[in-house]
């Protein structure tokens, strides 16, 4: 890797940590396609190497959320704890799918997750709060998240968002903040598995996690300043947008 091309995915993975911090998603959920699209990675790859950025940028988005909004630690260790050992199954299965079907069923699964967030904003009256439902509820979601994150390589977040503001009542900010605790195990959980795969390019990810480093604590802040719908209605539109750069490839 030359110092120009080391430079340009510095500058990739600013822009990728600065969006996983303003919808809390550590960045994989943009990074997977991206990758694909310009790197010509196979969905394997593409997600091993997105989850060395993940990590540091799931703990630094964490700890950003938790100064804004207080984070109930009994809460996020529920979470997390259920969607550990559920993340790791979700990857030992993806390492053994075709890579092929594996990015279809991620788009299918990030179109009908847009669309019924983007539902929810309209049908919901009013923005949510705290949770409304006793913290045992949280471990199926811990558990069902976990193993989709471990399955398509976004460390989980991405599913619990929504259903923490549908099911529980949350806020679109809270509900980002709690998801990020689910995910920190479960990103170092799957990127270790994908390691012990070979199917993670180490250069790559390094220069995406030194940029996203430095743009995550931008995206939080912008996260709490921008309106409850507003924020909803580009988490949707993010989504969406990443399964069409997928079909595309």
């Amino acid at each position: 890797m030359d110092l120009l091309q080391f430079l340009l995915d510095i500058g990739l993975g600013l822009v990728l940590g600065f969006l996983g911090g303003l919808f809390g998603i550590g960045g994989g959920l943009i990074a997977i396609p991206v990758l694909g699209l310009l790197f010509g990675l196979d969905q394997h790859l593409a997600q091993g190497s997105a989850l060395v950025m993940v990590v540091p940028n799931v703990l630094l988005a964490l700890r950003r959320y938790h100064q804004r909004n207080r984070i109930d630690p009994r809460h996020a260790l529920v979470m997390a704890g259920s969607g550990l050992c559920t993340a790791w199954l979700g990857a030992q299965a993806a390492n053994l799918l075709d890579a092929g079907h594996m990015r279809q069923a991620f788009c299918g699964f990030l179109l009908a997750l847009a669309t019924w967030s983007g539902l929810r904003l309209f049908l919901r009256p009013a923005p949510g709060g705290e949770l409304c439902r006793p913290w045992p509820w949280l471990v199926p979601l811990g558990m069902g998240s976990g193993t989709l994150g471990g399955l398509f390589g976004v460390g989980g977040a991405l599913v619990a968002t929504p259903l923490l503001i549908a099911l529980f009542g949350a806020s679109q900010v809270v509900a980002q903040g709690l998801s990020l605790a689910l995910a920190v195990p479960s990103t170092l959980v799957s990127l270790a598995t994908y390691a012990l795969h070979g199917r993670v390019d180490w250069m790559l990810g390094i220069s995406l996690a030194i940029g996203g480093l430095s743009g995550v604590g931008w995206g939080v802040r912008l996260a709490h300043a921008l309106p409850e719908r507003a924020l909803g209605l580009l988490f949707c539109g993010l989504m969406s947008f990443c399964a069409l750069l997928l079909l595309l490839d």
